[in-house]
């Protein structure tokens, strides 16, 4: 067994292997750019290597760098968590030629599979099934419309060598190809270093369903069972489980043998995933296709872990230092269900734009990474970033990943609505509020999921959960309660004229369109004349309460309900946030509030001829010039945000009238990029 190893990533998944790493008595060696100088998993590890600027091109995805800190520090192998260079054969090779064992599969089926169109030919060799589409890589626009009409639409254009949502299109007709082939290759260059593309077609009611493999030296390999991971935006996965709703026990057996046939082809060892793409149409099951197949360990691989109790990382620790696994297939079970929500800094109230800067406020339901494959009591909390740190524009958005474990779906689904509520983030964009609405869903209960459902269920993009009439009471009687306490700390500072004075107990709270009245007096608390029972501990200055709803006074009564409620104070109340929606709630004393309405609302500027960068990031292409005339829905300019490029249109027809960026030129969010007349 390997004494010390260096883990080549960073984040979260640097902090994951360090976590079984150190359970295992093994030595740690992180390495981190400018921009992780002060990152948790940088102060995990035993040691670290400083390797380079904030650009993955300049620190993380330097071979020779990884191998320099190896030598550096003695680490005898290295772990290359998911993205950089974790499936890059070149590294794999640079390894073994220094002596550096490698955690991971071997070169060869990394450079298999790594290679989406040889990977498909691969698998049909193999027996797998594979979705219909172009045998080889496409150079032209012209050719991508030939082939695409050939094939059918839709179709789905793909960068070769891509992976995590990125270098992929849907195309539903020729304008979508003319439109984004050139920008597919491009991400796939930018994001690769290989700007081949090829199209296949594009299965409609797809389920995006994956088989779990792990295999040793020794020429076993398993099927640790599926993950569902239908919920995608922009082909990145956002919710994730295990078991799926939808597989039959026979669906598993012939998936996961097919997965097995391929690893099996390809020589290959320790964890991978083998993707595959479900019609699900077809209540048979049968219409399963090979996506593509991952040489690594994935994002959501906690899930797996929580219904297994197979620790993955261990695994391949174990696998990459000769080790026979210790299980049989027979020995696969599964125990319960998991799901992984990812948090990411994105603003889903802004469709779900990038978000950057520093988390100024970072509370977490448990603490991260404590407990074992479940965590705590069945919430699991695996996070990259701290109170304080930054969301820089040259990684990856992802904060942290919440993934809870219970003996049914419907009980996993609760915790992650529980959890949700008490995380607190503060100083930039986030989807914690649509990851609880994803939660609380009656399609996402049901198990009727395809990669369609966030765009078929929120097509004019994301407002909020629906709000309960319980939830809305509730919310009217916390507000009520907390105005009056805090009323009551302000009545008590020295040196107020006139003696001190009783603190109000009588509210109008508005909340939208709606009114509640809201009266703390001997009666208890009433919401519009009837009573309401809570539980909660509130000091002024709190910014969260965990609220119990009861059905009576009686002291044996269980709770009916329970909220986790977010406060934030503005000039004339709050913002309250619970439950996948936020509430910005008015709150007045009933004597004024029916003087409310006299106040004179300040208008908004008019941007309407302006054309505001939505996120920070990169000037990529201005497609316009100064005078030219512009029809509603072309494309103005191309911005990049997080490695993605975002095409920016003209909502109504005009003439450009002054362009105030130039491309290549990095920007804030609602720079003016240029102005029509």
């Amino acid at each position: 067994m390997f004494s010390k190893i260096l883990i080549a990533n960073r984040g979260e998944i640097a902090c994951r292997v360090i976590k079984t790493a150190r359970r295992m008595g093994i030595a740690t060696v992180a390495v981190y750019s400018d921009a992780d100088a002060r990152a948790p998993f940088v102060a995990m590890a035993d040691e670290a290597v400083h390797i380079g600027p904030p650009p993955a091109a300049e620190s993380y995805l330097l071979a020779d760098k990884i191998i320099a800190a190896c030598k550096e520090t003695g680490a005898e192998a290295v772990h290359p968590g998911y993205g950089f260079l974790s499936e890059r054969a070149s590294f794999v090779e640079a390894l073994e030629k220094e002596g550096i064992a490698f955690i991971g599969p071997p070169a060869s089926a990394i450079a298999a599979m790594g290679d989406k169109i040889e990977s498909k030919k691969l698998a049909k060799e193999a027996g797998v099934n594979t979705v219909p589409g172009s045998e080889d890589a496409i150079d032209t626009t012209e050719e991508a419309l030939s082939v695409s009409n050939d094939i059918g639409y839709p179709v789905m254009m793909k960068a070769s060598a891509g992976g995590g949502g990125k270098g992929m299109r849907l195309a539903w007709d020729d304008q979508d190809v003319k439109d984004g082939f050139e920008a597919t290759k491009r991400e796939g260059l930018n994001s690769f270093g290989d700007d081949r593309v090829f199209i296949e077609k594009f299965i409609e009611d797809p389920r995006h369903i994956e088989i779990q493999v792990l295999g040793d030296k020794h020429g076993t390999v398993l099927y640790l069972n599926e993950r569902e991971c239908s919920i995608q935006r922009r082909h990145q996965k956002v919710v994730e489980e295990a078991p799926s709703p939808f597989v039959t026990p026979e669906m598993r057996k012939k998936m996961g043998e097919q997965a097995v046939a391929l690893s099996q082809a390809v020589g290959y060892h320790s964890a991978g995933t083998v993707e595959l793409i479900v019609s699900g149409a077809d209540p048979t099951g049968e219409s399963f296709y090979f996506l593509e197949m991952n040489t690594r360990l994935q994002v959501e691989h906690p899930v797996t872990e929580a219904i297994t109790g197979i620790d993955l990382v261990e695994q391949m620790i174990r696998v990459a230092a000769g080790e026979k696994l210790a299980m049989s297939q027979d020995d696969i079970g599964i125990d319960g269900w998991a799901i992984e929500n990812r948090i990411y800094a994105e603003d889903p109230y802004r469709g779900f734009l990038p978000s950057t800067g520093r988390l100024v406020r970072y509370r977490t339901p448990v603490e991260p990474w404590a407990g074992d494959l479940r965590g705590v009591d069945g919430t699991r909390f695996d996070s990259g970033v701290q109170e304080g740190g930054e969301v820089s524009i040259f990684y990856d958005p992802m904060i942290a990943k919440l993934v809870t474990w219970a003996p049914t779906r419907e009980e996993a689904a609760d915790l992650q609505i529980a959890a949700l509520d008490r995380i607190e983030l503060d100083g930039l964009g986030h989807n914690v509020d649509f990851l609880s609405a994803l939660m609380q869903h009656p399609r996402f209960r049901s198990g009727e999921l395809t990669t369609g459902f966030i765009a078929e269920e929120y097509p004019d993009g994301f407002e909020g959960a629906a709000v309960s009439d319980q939830a809305r009471r509730v919310l009217a009687a916390v507000a009520g309660v907390i105005a009056t306490a805090d009323a009551d700390r302000a009545r008590r500072i020295s040196g107020q004229l006139n003696g001190p004075l009783l603190p109000p107990g009588d509210w109008i709270v508005r909340n939208g369109e709606s009114d509640n009245e809201v009266r703390l007096g001997e009666e208890g608390l009433l919401v519009d004349g009837e009573q309401v029972v809570l539980e909660f501990t509130y000091t002024p200055g709190d910014k969260m309460v965990d609220v119990s709803v009861f059905d009576s006074t009686d002291e044996d009564a269980e709770a009916v309900a329970s909220y986790g409620i977010g406060i934030e104070r503005t000039r004339t109340g709050y913002v309250m946030t619970t439950h996948g929606a936020s509430h910005e709630l008015r709150v007045l004393e009933a004597r004024l509030a029916e003087h409310a309405g006299h106040m004179i609302e300040k208008e908004p500027p008019d941007t309407s001829k302006m054309l505001l960068c939505p996120m920070p990031g990169l000037l990529v292409k201005l497609h316009v010039e100064e005078g030219e005339e512009v029809q509603p829905g072309q494309p103005l300019a191309t911005v990049e945000a997080m490695k993605m490029e975002n095409i920016l249109r003209a909502e109504k027809a005009g003439t450009i009238a002054t362009i105030n960026a130039e491309e290549g030129e990095t920007l804030v969010v609602d720079a003016v990029i240029l102005e029509l007349e």
